[in-house]
């Protein structure tokens, strides 16, 4: 198991640039960042966390593109592997999109794992013309889409939802790109994640997750799946006893949250955290 962190990215504070090469230097294994391209003003669902139309914090409003910060971390790092925790393809074309994922992989020497929503908003779906009642569909035709332009010399994709003929488009990613789903732990997400996903992302409202993880494991081999699923763990202060149980129960990686008002406090919190997941933390 390894540790990370996911910046919920704005345009306050430092930036994937800065703050990239910190984790690096932390010895820490990961960065991440989100996806929300807009929020719109007036909206019916409500967020996950607060049950209303309130938001938890203004960032959902300030949050930077995910593609172009990944690309601004890889630019200035060389190990710290690059994902999302989550982004949100139904608001892309699919075809310019996995051009963008594809591109940052191919930058950063294959660090990237797509990590990707449903999307809880729909009102910001709507906009983008998702249809409702039918974000699991769009989505799994997305990825199977892009992965037919990632690694098929001629890729082309007849969906529902998603069409293209015969195309070529390249780069390439440079090894097997893996694609998460990040969603409550339940039997219906596991399911879609056997069939359709290399793995798991927690929310932070899940609890027994290492439960959590052994019943992914059965759904995964009911679909007859090689290997396990990749699990990334969302936690808030670390704590020994809890870390061990997820490391036994499979989780692969856990992120704990930024801190990026300055570099200097990033690079405090940064220690301190490397020090506290000392046994889990990766040394190169």
């Amino acid at each position: 198991m390894q540790i990370g962190i996911v910046h919920f990215t704005s345009d306050r504070g430092i930036g994937p640039a800065a703050l990239a090469p910190l984790v690096e230097s932390a010895e820490l294994a990961a960065y991440y960042v989100p996806e929300h391209g807009h929020i719109p003003v007036r909206r019916d669902a409500a967020h996950p966390g607060t049950g209303g139309p309130e938001l938890p914090d203004d960032r959902y409003m300030r949050t930077l593109d995910p593609w172009a910060s990944l690309a601004a971390a890889a630019a200035v790092t060389s190990r710290v592997a690059l994902g999302t925790a989550v982004a949100l393809p139904v608001q892309s074309d699919p075809i310019t999109l996995a051009k963008a994922v594809a591109t940052v992989d191919h930058i950063s020497g294959g660090r990237v794992t797509l990590g990707v929503g449903f999307g809880w908003n729909t009102d910001e779906l709507g906009d983008h013309g998702v249809p409702a009642g039918r974000r699991r569909t769009m989505l799994r035709e997305y990825l199977e889409a892009m992965r037919a332009l990632w690694t098929d010399d001629v890729a082309a994709y007849d969906g529902e939802l998603v069409r293209f003929g015969p195309s070529w488009a390249w780069p390439k990613p440079i090894g097997p790109l893996p694609t998460l789903l990040g969603a409550g732990g339940t039997d219906k997400n596991f399911r879609w994640i056997a069939r359709n996903a290399r793995g798991w992302i927690t929310t932070p409202r899940d609890r027994g997750i290492a439960a959590a993880c052994l019943r992914l494991q059965q759904l995964w081999a009911e679909e007859e799946r090689d290997g396990s699923p990749y699990v990334v763990a969302l936690d808030g202060v670390p704590a020994l006893d809890r870390l061990a149980r997820w490391d036994e129960a499979g989780v692969d990686l856990v992120l704990y949250p930024a801190v990026d008002e300055s570099v200097s406090a990033a690079t405090e919190y940064l220690g301190r955290l490397a020090d506290a997941v000392r046994p889990w933390a990766e040394v190169p």
